[in-house]
């Protein structure tokens, strides 16, 4: 059966760090049209201070799911550097002690880390936020494990509906943030933070898929 070994984290992190950096002038571009503008340079900041922090050290993806989790909830401004944050740190927790990763724990991977996204936000599908890209991406992942597809069809479904999600937002009203404020007027545009974390979710999956092993 498919799996990653937990130990063969690095990659996978560099990844996520990569596509966020790439990405971090879009990101800003799209907060910028009903936000402050500023989630690509603190998702970027956050992201690249993991980076450096690893150095040239290998890490498990568990420990450093939790590490970047650490950087992004402590040393990063705004609202997306505790919802990062708790997001990848129950991910981590769910993988704790595991030597492989296969379809079934990485469901409860980023299951544990939306539930613990519910524990401290009120945004739920629908309302805007990267929950319309977390939560079908969730929902992709479930459905590919009670259909009996291999972990790389899983993933790739998962790009799918995290993308989806993120487009679905462009004709959402904001409920949450600072975008709430423009009612109507936030319909149209995308939302950012569903934008990063559909980058996120095809960095992590494009990771996992280069370091498989059967």
């Amino acid at each position: 059966m498919a799996h990653i070994q937990n130990s063969d984290g690095r990659g996978i992190l560099l990844e996520m760090v990569a596509a966020i950096q790439k990405n971090k002038q879009y990101l800003s571009d799209v907060d910028g049209l009903v936000g402050d503008g500023d989630h690509g340079m603190n998702m970027n900041k956050g992201f690249t201070m993991y980076a450096e922090q690893l150095g040239p050290k290998g890490t498990n993806f568990s420990d450093g799911l939790f590490d970047l989790g650490g950087v992004l909830l402590n040393k990063i401004g705004g609202s997306m550097g505790p919802i990062y944050g708790t997001i990848f740190m129950e991910m981590a927790d769910k993988a704790e002690g595991a030597e492989k990763i296969d379809l079934n724990l990485f469901c409860d991977m980023l299951e544990a880390g939306l539930e613990g996204l519910y524990g401290i936000v009120d945004a739920r599908p629908g309302d805007k936020t990267l929950v319309d890209a977390l939560y079908p991406a969730l929902m992709a992942l479930k459905d590919a494990r009670d259909a009996g597809a291999d972990l790389p069809k899983a993933l790739d479904g998962m790009k799918a509906a995290a993308e989806k999600g993120r487009d679905s937002t462009k004709e959402l009203v904001a409920k949450y943030g600072r975008s709430a404020r423009l009612g109507e007027r936030s319909r149209g545009v995308l939302d950012a933070g569903a934008a990063s974390c559909c980058i996120i979710l095809c960095a992590m999956a494009d990771g996992m898929k280069a370091v498989m092993q059967e």
